[in-house]
Order: C-alpha cells, then sequence, then structure tokens
C-alpha cells in the first residue's frame, strides 16, 4: 500500500458515491449509461474470484466488497427501480458492449501472465476496464449537455485511473519484482480515453460554465 494507491480507492470510492447519489437522491439515471455499469459489474465479478481463495487484508476485502456491491446495486436501480428505471436513455445508450466482451476475454486467453483460471479472468478483467467507460463517452457525446453530478462521476473515475498510474510508478522503482505489465499498459489506454474529457471538463470549471461535449 502507498498514497498513491489509497487516493486512487479512494477517488474511485467517491465516483460510486456521487453515482448513487445521483440515482437515490433525484431517482434518476439519466445521462448514465446501463451497458457500462454493466460491463464494470462483469469488470469486478471476474477480478475477484479470489475472495474465495485468497485474504490480503481486512481493507482489501472490504474494498473488493463494496466496488462489487455498488456496481450491482447500481445495475439494479437501472434495470429494475420502478421509478429510477423509467429515466434510462434507452435510444443514446447504444454502444454494442458485447463486442468489447468477447474481444477482451479472446485478448485475455491470448495475452496472459499465467494459463490459470483466476488469471485469465484477471488479465480479462483489466482489459475490459481499459475500455468499459466508452459507452459512457459515447451516451455524454450524443447528449451533449452532462449534468453536475454525471460530469463528477465520471471526472472522479478518470482522477482514480490516474492516481494508479503513479501508483505503477512508484511500485516500479520501490518493489524489485513488480511485473504487472498487463495492468499498467491497460492502464494508459484507460487513461487516454479519458483525455477529451477531462479537456472539456476544464473549460468548464475554467469558464464557470455548464459541461457540454461535441456531438
Amino acid at each position: 500500500m502507498n498514497i498513491f494507491r489509497f487516493a486512487g480507492d479512494m477517488t474511485h470510492l467517491i465516483s460510486f458515491l456521487v453515482l448513487l447519489l445521483k440515482i437515490y437522491a433525484t431517482k434518476t439515471c439519466s445521462g448514465i449509461s446501463l451497458k457500462t455499469q454493466e460491463l464494470y459489474a462483469l469488470v469486478f465479478l471476474t477480478r475477484y474470484l479470489d475472495l474465495f481463495t485468497d485474504f490480503i487484508s481486512v481493507y482489501n476485502t472490504l474494498m473488493k466488497l463494496v466496488f462489487i456491491g455498488c456496481t450491482v446495486a447500481i445495475v439494479w436501480c437501472m434495470r429494475w427501480h420502478r421509478v429510477v428505471r423509467r429515466s434510462y436513455d434507452r435510444e443514446l445508450d447504444t454502444f454494442r458492449h458485447y463486442f468489447l466482451v468477447a474481444a477482451c476475454f479472446v485478448l485475455a486467453l491470448v495475452l496472459h501472465e499465467k494459463f490459470t483460471f483466476q488469471e485469465i479472468f484477471w488479465a480479462f478483467s483489466i482489459y475490459l476496464e481499459a475500455v468499459a467507460i466508452l459507452p459512457q463517452l459515447v451516451l455524454l457525446q450524443r447528449s451533449g449537455n452532462v449534468d453536475n453530478l454525471t460530469g463528477q462521476y465520471v471526472f472522479f473515475l478518470g482522477a482514480y485511473r490516474a492516481f494508479y498510474i503513479l501508483n505503477w510508478i512508484y511500485r516500479y522503482f520501490a518493489e524489485p519484482r513488480f511485473t504487472r505489465w498487463i495492468a499498467c499498459v491497460s492502464g494508459l489506454i484507460q487513461t487516454a480515453l479519458y483525455a477529451d474529457f477531462f479537456y472539456y471538463y476544464f473549460l468548464s470549471w475554467k469558464n464557470n460554465a455548464k459541461l457540454q461535449l461535441p456531438a
């Protein structure tokens, strides 16, 4: 554990809390991609298979359970909550996310660190997380205007990954056997996907204006 990973975990947790606040306080999921949330649920369910086999620390186990619980709760609200589901932007959220799932699984079978059940699904979850934000970014571009809570949610997701890049750099120099190259490369790709959003987010903050993305 180091300060960069802790900061990454906290910003990741804040992103979930912001999204849950939006859903439960406003009873709406407008502007949120259900497909991205389903991808994240799949990411955590496949990454944390070691919950049943390995114990690292109370903090580690607690964070895994929180991430799984938050994503499953968000998906449930968007699919089955009788009020929230009515505001889902089904016409805008048309990204074919199952292609991402298939491509990432094939990639995990080809590029992995060990050919074991858990390592294959760990690699799959890393690849899938790198691109899981795509349906959300596409939905925001199609809608144009981004409400404050949705913008904060995406911002904290991007900040979480940026902190994790700093975490990997730190571990590379501090740990003699740090070799998680799959996570590092995927994390760089994931962060790059946020570049356009961060640019317009900065402009809106600088000009004290509503966040708008080009269609």
